[in-house]
């Protein structure tokens, strides 16, 4: 038999074949990846550095739907706002890797670049830079929390109707549709109301 005209193995189908797992039951294995790709497991590490690197091609692949060219719009609270929601819309079509990526180390050079230029967008803000992390983070904080209610049902809390919480009941009903996004717009727009009031006191 002649060679195959295309690689049977790569980090492309690697990647991809640890989302899809990772979509479905929430986790991966490399012998799971291994089966589903039809190779032997020990091929699979040839190409990346273990679970860990498999890690990180599921980060590249989750953020490449991430918009960099938001981090570009002016003023800094305008890209900041745009940037938030390009990559909550990012997480939320793969909730299931929030878990994973959240708690592991950022290593994709693609990745660091973003939080590069989201470095600079503040730095160039006037926010000094010890302050810089902590507003990331509280804003990565805000937005994976969201992503993973997006996931949720829209009806999170199931009072009953002449159960001992009438308040809860009329508040649920008086919500109406996208609770989530209602939610993610509060707390964002609180958030960057508190960081212009720090980068004031900072500017002052």
């Amino acid at each position: 038999m002649g060679r195959p005209s295309k690689a049977l193995l790569d980090t492309e189908r690697i990647g991809a074949t640890a989302l899809e797992l990772v979509d479905t039951h929430g986790d991966f294995s490399v012998p799971q990846i291994a089966k589903r790709l039809g190779v032997q497991t020990g091929s699979v590490y040839h190409h990346v550095d273990g679970r860990a690197g498999i890690i990180e091609l599921l980060r590249e692949r989750v953020t490449a739907a991430i918009d960099p060219a938001t981090l570009d719009l002016h003023p800094w609270d305008t890209a900041l706002a745009a940037w938030a929601r390009s990559y909550r819309a990012a997480f939320a079509a793969h909730p299931r890797t929030i878990p994973l990526l959240a708690t592991s180390p950022v290593r994709a050079p693609d990745v660091l670049t973003q939080y590069e230029r989201a470095v600079a967008l503040l730095l160039g803000a006037g926010f000094p830079l010890d302050s810089v992390m902590a507003v990331l983070t509280a804003l990565e904080d805000l937005i994976l929390g969201s992503a993973l209610d997006l996931a949720a049902p829209e009806a999170m809390w199931h009072p009953a109707t002449d159960g001992p919480t009438p308040l809860l009941a009329q508040a649920l009903a008086a919500i109406g549709p996208r609770r989530a996004d209602a939610a993610f717009d509060l707390a964002l727009t609180g958030f960057l109301a508190h960081c212009r009031g720090l980068l004031t006191g900072y500017t002052a």
